[in-house]
């Protein structure tokens, strides 16, 4: 098997065919590793572990759904003991797993192959992907543009055909964003649905929920029954999906209530590719009997944001003082790239009151969420206001960054938020569609229905109440086997 038949097969079909002894497991992994060198120029893959990956063979049993199928993991979040994962951050580079997360135990366990870790920004907190410790990484469509982030690297490799899955993880949009720039299959679940820890029983306040990019729906179905969990320690819990997302793929879709919107809920610019996506795939909705209505959720956007994006400042603050600690000095400008610092400095001064009544907010919004699928099984939007931003459009220079960090020093508490807010304006005027479905717990897909006349990707999104994955795996299956999908 070369790399280029190899590319052919989703994990599904690449576990198959090991299974029924009509390829090597050395071979896939021998093809998936003549895919990164083949793929070098993306940045996508930051380490292989060749040799220990062809030792571990043995290891795994012949009845796991991903036999021998390549994964790559994302670097944050996703640890094996003994591997690096520094998060991005020059701070940490050369920072060896002590444990193995129980998400990355669980694919294990599944039958997957860890071929190595994927590239992705300082923390994770951008929705690009062009760290300073490993530059960037390029979107396989056209290497002038950014695959998206935070799971970049993820989505560069398997868009590429370097795996068919790969680790990824969404706090504000980071497995639907790559998803939607690279003409992907990006779900983020439910909150509470996949593992997290061990050390901690919440990501990002409940955010953050750690899954996989992949380029079919069988593959993410599959995927989600492997990670999804009961874990009695954690923060958030959702029930287990006794039937099987996979196996539920087979019911038929019952005509469904859909709302939709193509505007941006901060009131910034939504490209006419953009709503052209959205719209085509309402009329496809529309022509198989569901019936579609445009309708959105009474939620204030821009106020949602403020309160992410105070999340994320206080966040960024708990990681500083934990490093501190860790290192046993006084962390500086100089140890941060510039989004990092400037939260860290702004989450410092944020009060534990104000945090509280963020955290409130979140629930409110979460209640109206409810409301509106009492009406509406989904809610569809762009997965992204226009295709993705070329290399280097949202970094900033050298000077900007050194004038950005000596501004936030200087503001009191209020007005540091609000330079927060305008910092990420440029890459939120891309992406204002996803932040959501984090702060509400929701469940959303970004799908690959539509490409631009140059090529590019533009997905659309779904959302759903939370704890149905299944309806939306169901709706992308239709999508899948349709004229309209362009994965």
């Amino acid at each position: 098997m070369n790399f280029n038949e190899y590319k052919q097969y989703d994990g599904v079909g690449l576990s198959s065919l090991v299974k029924e002894r009509k390829v090597k497991p050395t071979e896939v992994l021998q093809a998936c590793l003549d895919g990164i060198a083949t793929n070098q120029q993306l940045n996508a893959v930051l380490s292989t572990r060749e040799e220990k990956v062809f030792n571990e063979l043995e290891t795994v049993n012949h009845n796991e759904p991903f036999y021998h199928v390549p994964f790559l993991l994302k670097n944050s979040s996703q640890a094996l003991e003994g591997e690096e994962m520094n998060g991005g951050s020059g701070l940490l580079k050369g920072s060896i797993a002590t444990k193995t997360s129980h998400y990355t135990k669980r694919l294990q366990k599944a039958g997957f192959c860890m071929m190595g870790y994927s590239n992705s920004p300082e923390f994770g907190l951008k929705n690009i992907t062009e760290p300073k410790l490993y530059g960037a990484t390029k979107n396989p469509l056209n290497e002038s543009y950014s695959p998206g982030g935070s799971s970049g690297g993820a989505a560069a490799a398997v868009a590429s055909g370097i795996v068919p899955i790969a680790g990824a993880s969404d706090g504000g949009g980071s497995i639907r964003i790559p998803a939607s720039f690279s003409g992907l299959v990006g779900l983020k679940p439910t909150r509470g649905r996949t593992p997290v820890g061990p050390g901690v029983g919440r990501q990002w306040q409940g955010a953050a929920i750690d899954f996989v990019l992949s380029r079919s729906v069988r593959d993410s179905a599959r995927s989600l029954d492997v990670l999804q969990i009961h874990q009695p320690e954690a923060a958030f819990h959702t029930p287990l999906f006794e039937e099987g997302f996979e196996r539920s793929l087979s019911k038929r879709l019952s005509p469904l209530r859909i709302a939709y919107s193509y505007t941006s809920p901060v009131g910034t610019p939504v490209s006419s590719e953009a709503k052209q996506a959205l719209m085509e795939t309402i009329q496809y909705l529309d022509s198989l009997g569901h019936y579609v209505e445009e309708a959105t959720p009474a939620i204030d956007g821009r106020s949602l944001m403020e309160q992410y994006y105070l999340m994320n400042a206080g966040e960024m603050a708990n990681v500083r003082q934990r490093l501190e600690q860790s290192l046993n000095r006084q962390l500086h400008e100089e140890d941060f790239e510039t989004e990092s610092f400037v939260l860290a400095e702004a989450g410092k001064n944020v009060r534990a009151a104000d945090y509280a009544n963020s955290l409130t907010t979140w629930d409110q919004h979460a209640a109206i969420a409810m409301e509106f699928h009492e009406t509406y099984d989904l809610y569809f939007t762009p997965s992204a206001a226009s295709i993705a931003p070329k290399i280097g459009e949202l970094t900033p220079s050298a000077a900007d960054e050194r004038k950005m960090k000596e501004q936030i020093q200087q503001l009191a508490a209020k007005e540091q938020l609000a330079f927060v807010y305008e910092m990420f304006l440029p890459s939120l005027t891309y992406t204002p569609f996803t932040q959501l479905a984090n702060l509400t717990g929701q469940p959303a897909i970004s799908l690959p229905v539509y490409k631009t006349k140059a090529g590019m990707p533009i997905g659309v999104q779904a959302m759903a109440a939370k704890g149905n994955e299944s309806l939306l795996f169901r709706l992308a299956l239709t999508l899948e086997q349709s004229e309209r999908w362009q994965g």
